[in-house]
């Protein structure tokens, strides 16, 4: 009776540490999806594949500006992840400040937002794709109208690579690349990943992405002009103020 006493305390913990583990990535998931949906709905990248998506191919925008995302969140998790060495009761307390500071400021910027804030950004796009357009342009009289997608609906003989490195797709790459590089978004991945589980950050930022993104290129111009930036930025200050409200109430060892 002695000898087998000790094998039950064993299965508790094991079981409370697959719970834990569970209940750290879901909330990780949770809050990584959520803070995505609120910083990029109606944000730069929202914009380049709304109006991409109006001129080219949309599977070939979606494939180009998920893959710079996705690249994106995997890069902001590893840069969060590796902030760990720290002790976390100092990693906890910090990002914790600092998304009562990014609360703060979304919701200084959505009150003094006008309610049409959003077109300023769209135009913007707008002249840096056109920009890309007339580049493309140039690249396709130098080298024959064989190596540029045109459009929608368009196929132009290519060799089988081409179809997958196509113009169209390098540039919603690089212009979602480097517009998320920096971005709000961006350095909330990297907080989220020093205080969360990392793998629920990584999930739940990508499928944050890929919602936006396909809303998007599914709805084009028609919903980024209907989207209210100012209403999306106010609600964001909200979520950011609750996640560090709620530090109040967690303790720093109860994560993952």
């Amino acid at each position: 009776q002695k000898g087998s006493s000790p094998i039950v305390p064993v299965h508790i913990v094991n079981e409370e540490s697959a719970d834990k583990t569970n209940l750290g990535f879901i909330h990780a998931f949770v809050a990584a999806i959520s803070v995505i949906i609120v910083s990029e709905l109606g944000d730069k990248t929202f914009f380049i594949a709304a109006i991409m998506a109006m001129r080219y191919n949309r599977l070939t925008v979606l494939a180009g500006a998920m893959l710079a995302l996705g690249l994106m969140t995997c890069l902001s998790v590893l840069f969060g992840y590796a902030t760990t060495v720290i002790p976390r009761v100092y990693t906890y307390y910090v990002s914790t400040a600092l998304f009562a500071i990014f609360g703060i400021r979304m919701l200084r910027e959505g009150l003094k937002m006008s309610p049409d804030e959003g077109q300023e950004e769209l135009e913007e796009v707008q002249a840096e794709i056109k920009k890309k357009d007339e580049e493309l342009q140039r690249t396709k009289l130098l080298n024959g109208p064989g190596d540029v997608e045109s459009g929608p609906g368009t196929t132009i003989p290519q060799k089988k690579w081409l179809h997958f490195i196509s113009p169209i797709f390098v540039q919603a790459f690089t212009l979602t690349f480097l517009a998320e590089w920096g971005d709000r978004s961006q350095l909330t991945t990297i907080v989220l990943a020093a205080r969360e589980d990392p793998y629920g950050v990584a999930v739940g930022g990508t499928v944050g992405h890929c919602l936006c993104t396909g809303l998007a290129v599914i709805g084009g111009r028609m919903i980024a002009q209907k989207i209210s930036v100012r209403t999306v930025t106010i609600i964001g200050g909200i979520v950011f103020l609750a996640f560090a409200f709620s530090a109040l109430f967690i303790s720093p060892d109860s994560g993952f």
